[in-house]
């Protein structure tokens, strides 16, 4: 976790907030980022007074953010116990990436279809900054430029919409992709698969776009379990059977 600095919160020097955001907008925006990223793990307490220091706000906005957290199932609120980030439920990371990899695949051939020479120069660019990150170690960074790649992929098929409804249900997916970053080669991997996908989008060959898309995607699904060992206490439920009955559907 890191301070909540000047320009982490972007206000401006007399203390205002960033244009149209408003203080509970601004503590669920940070927190919610926080806990996507891995900076808060599962079980971590969220101290309510802390984040209003830290902010710079009231805890009137802070207890809005927080319910707002609970709804999306990123915080648990126990009375009387406190508040901390929950676990990733992993019953329902399979239907996740299903859902996504369904979405992902209908944008892939999208773009192998409609996009267009400055698109996948665009495309190109995202590949060798991400290969910058991956030389200095920069987890946070790859991560970043991988969302960058999957929606610039988005918006070159000309389905922005659609990376935006992916954006909304990968939520909890996008906590256990982050425990898998630090895996050994798991970067250099999944490297290799982006720069499969883009080769296929540039030679307009739809379907081993789809085909190397979900490859990469299929990548989630056989890290579960090594991921659940490691690090057992960051899950909910009966991980084991969850696994188990996955891999029997996946067959």
């Amino acid at each position: 976790m890191t301070a909540w600095t000047m320009s982490d919160t972007g206000r401006s020097a007399a203390g205002g907030l960033p244009a149209g955001e408003t203080a509970a907008q601004l503590v669920h925006r940070r927190l919610r980022d926080d806990i996507v990223s891995m900076r808060r793990r599962p079980g971590d307490v969220i101290f309510e007074k802390e984040i209003a220091l830290e902010a710079r706000v009231s805890r009137t906005p802070v207890r809005e953010a927080l319910l707002r957290l609970a709804d999306e199932k990123l915080i648990e609120i126990v009375p009387k116990s406190g508040t901390m980030v929950a676990r990733i439920p992993a019953e329902i990371l399979p239907e996740i990436i299903v859902a996504r990899a369904a979405l992902e695949a209908v944008t892939v051939r999208a773009a192998a279809e409609s996009a267009r020479g400055s698109d996948i120069a665009g495309l190109r660019a995202i590949i060798e900054r991400q290969r910058e990150t991956l030389a200095t170690g920069d987890i946070d960074g790859f991560h970043a430029t991988d969302e960058v790649m999957h929606r610039a992929i988005a918006e070159a098929g000309r389905l922005p919409g659609l990376w935006s409804m992916i954006v909304q249900i990968k939520v909890q997916l996008d906590r256990y992709r982050r425990l898998t970053l630090p895996q050994p080669h798991r970067m250099e991997r999944a490297l290799a698969e982006h720069e499969a996908i883009i080769d296929a989008i540039a030679g307009r060959d739809a379907e081993t776009a789809a085909a190397a898309m979900d490859r990469h995607l299929d990548g989630l699904r056989v890290s579960l379990a090594p991921i659940r060992d490691l690090n057992p206490d960051y899950f909910s439920g009966d991980v084991g059977a969850v696994y188990d009955r996955w891999a029997g559907e996946m067959a």
